[in-house]
Formats: C-alpha cells, sequence, structure tokens
C-alpha cells in the first residue's frame, strides 16, 4: 500500500479518531498532532487521543492542548486513523472494542513487528519514523509541509532518530528533514526542548537505580521498581530513556529496562524496553511476548512477579544476544 491509496477514505470520511500508542513517545505525539493538522487542512475536525497524558516537554507542539483522554472519545465515527502503534492493544483505553468494533480503522506505522490490524493498513519499516511516512501523505494530499505540521513532523523524526544518529538515518530521512526545516521547522529549537531535555527528578531516580545495574554476557540491565519513582518523586514509568543510555556502555550489545507497575486490573505487570547495538536485533524477542519494535529498540508488558519475569526475559536476552553475535562472527547460520 501506498500513501495515495490513503486519500480516498479519508476524503469520504467526516467524523475521524485519531488514536497513538500508549506510553508515547516524541513519534507517538508528532504523528497524532501531525495527522490532526493534515486533516485540519482537509476541512475535517478530528478527535485526537491518547491514554496518557502529555509528556511536559511535549506541551510546546502545536495543538498538544486538543489531545483528550479516554473519557472524552465519542462511541460513533466514520473512522479511526492509528498511528505509530504495532498492535491493537497499543491503543490502550482509548479504543473500546464494543464501541469502536465496527468502525473501519487505518493504520499509519513504521514498525517491522506490526501485526496489520486494521482494515487499511500502510506500514513501512524503511521509514525511521511514522511522522516520515507522513510527510509523504501530506505529497499524496497535495498538503505543503510548512508551519505547525512541520513543527510536529519533524519533532518525531527527530526523537525517533536521536536526532539523525540511529541506523535508519539515511539519505531519505535526512531529505525529509530538511524539507521540514526549510518550511520553518527549527532543529535546534527541538532538540533542546526533546534530546536535551530531562527533568531532575529523573537524575535522582537513576540516582536510586544506577547501584543495581548489573552487565553479563553482552546484556546491560536495569530494574526499576515503584519503591524507586516512590523515592526519586517520580512519575511511575517515566525513566528517561534509561534503557537508551545503558546501550551506550562498551562491554554491551543488548540493554533492558524492567519497570515495575500494576495494570488497571490490579495485575502486577513489568514493562520492558530494550536496545541493541548494530547487528543485534531485539525486535522478535519482543514480538514474542506480545510486544513489538523495530531490530535496536523493541519493548513489551509482560503479566507476573517482577523477579520472575526480569529472571526469564534477561536469560532469553543472553540467550538471543549469544546466538546472534555467534552468527555475526560466522560460527552459526540463522
Amino acid at each position: 500500500m501506498n500513501p495515495t491509496e490513503l486519500r480516498q477514505p479519508l476524503m469520504e470520511a467526516e467524523k475521524i479518531l485519531c488514536i497513538s500508542h500508549v506510553n508515547p513517545d516524541g513519534d507517538a505525539f508528532g504523528s497524532l498532532l501531525g495527522m490532526g493538522h493534515i486533516l485540519a487542512r482537509m476541512g475535517k475536525q478530528p478527535t485526537l487521543s491518547l491514554q496518557d497524558d502529555v509528556l511536559p516537554h511535549f506541551v510546546f507542539l502545536p495543538g498538544a492542548d486538543t489531545i483528550v483522554g479516554p473519557d472524552q472519545v465519542d462511541a460513533d465515527y466514520d473512522l479511526i486513523v492509528v498511528l505509530d502503534a504495532s498492535s491493537q492493544d497499543r491503543m490502550g483505553r482509548v479504543f473500546r472494542p464494543a464501541d469502536h468494533g465496527h468502525i473501519p480503522m487505518m493504520v499509519i506505522d513504521h514498525h517491522v513487528t506490526n501485526t496489520y490490524f486494521g482494515q487499511i493498513n500502510w506500514v513501512d519499516p524503511t521509514c525511521a519514523a511514522t511522522c516520515q511516512m507522513l510527510i509523504y501523505l501530506a505529497d499524496a494530499l497535495g498538503i505543503e509541509l510548512d508551519g505547525d505540521l512541520a513543527v510536529c513532523l519533524l519533532t518525531g523524526l527527530v526523537t525517533d532518530t536521536l536526532c539523525f544518529r540511529t541506523d535508519g538515518t539515511d539519505a531519505r530521512v535526512m531529505e525529509a528533514g530538511m524539507r521540514l526545516m526549510q518550511g520553518g521547522a527549527r532543529l535546534a529549537d527541538i532538540t533542546a526542548r526533546t534530546v536535551n531535555r530531562q527533568a531532575y527528578r529523573t537524575f535522582n531516580l537513576w540516582g536510586e537505580v544506577f547501584p543495581s545495574i548489573r552487565l553479563e554476557e553482552g546484556v546491560i540491565w536495569a530494574c526499576l521498581r515503584i519503591a524507586d519513582f516512590q523515592a526519586a518523586n517520580a512519575p511511575v514509568g517515566e525513566d528517561g530513556s534509561l534503557s537508551g543510555k545503558l546501550i551506550m556502555a562498551d562491554e554491551a550489545d543488548v540493554s533492558a529496562t524492567f519497570i515495575e507497575k500494576i495494570n488497571d486490573a490490579g495485575q502486577h505487570v513489568v514493562e520492558c524496553s530494550f536496545r541493541a547495538k548494530t547487528g543485534f536485533d531485539v525486535a522478535q524477542l519482543a514480538l514474542s511476548y506480545g510486544g513489538g519494535g523495530h531490530p535496536p529498540a523493541a519493548g513489551c508488558t509482560i503479566v507476573g512477579p517482577f523477579d520472575e519475569v526480569v529472571a526469564q526475559v534477561v536469560a532469553d536476552l543472553k540467550s538471543t544476544r549469544g546466538v546472534q553475535s555467534a552468527a555475526r562472527n560466522g560460527q552459526v547460520r540463522v
């Protein structure tokens, strides 16, 4: 599928609900708001919704104050557009199967682990961010890449590539970024507000966690319990993308963070975030646990006792890393 094929269903729909994933990142916020600006320029009045609140360092994005929570989402829409989510469960409480299950769903995503859960699925893992895909959608719709739209899309591109430094950053990504900057988005400003920004409480949290970081067999990991967040006066789950910091260790090929949480059903769950250096793949392991992502960055959420989940996943990471390392050295075929 290509972006031109999305034109007709978008034109025909009047009442449109746009959703991105739980625990949103820059690409989630950027693509959700970017889609909102695209639809507004088409004369639509979309509803933009997330399960979670807008993070403080993304409130600067144009339109961030229009994002509503699950309780403000109606049951009647002509079309649901899902952005940057690889599976249906990633929509969280915003999507209510009883109310929304009959509504046509359009999925726009760049994750290689996408399950193609919509009736219309445009999935392109060659793109570094879903925001990059929306550049091509805007082109197909004849919409200029300027103003608020450019700011939102460049934010997603910057955050998902860590300011154009990840493996997926190719000439097409650089060209996409250049076009958005030509449209008025300021790279330095977006970088300062996102990639180069960290709350003081995050440093307090890391202070609680760093003494327990472990490194074994090329795998480095950290455990973040609810008590650690409470001691640091930090919201549970906001760890400052710690897995992305751990992978910087010279001796590590794979990193992981494990966050203890309690879900809406009162169950103990572990939110897992994985990162990998070039040549290693954590996406398939995440997918095996019901999650998803990309070879260098993936994640999943597992129900179960914290210590048992951590022990099992670390063992799997070591095994997966060992096989991939052997394959890289020409010892086995995978």
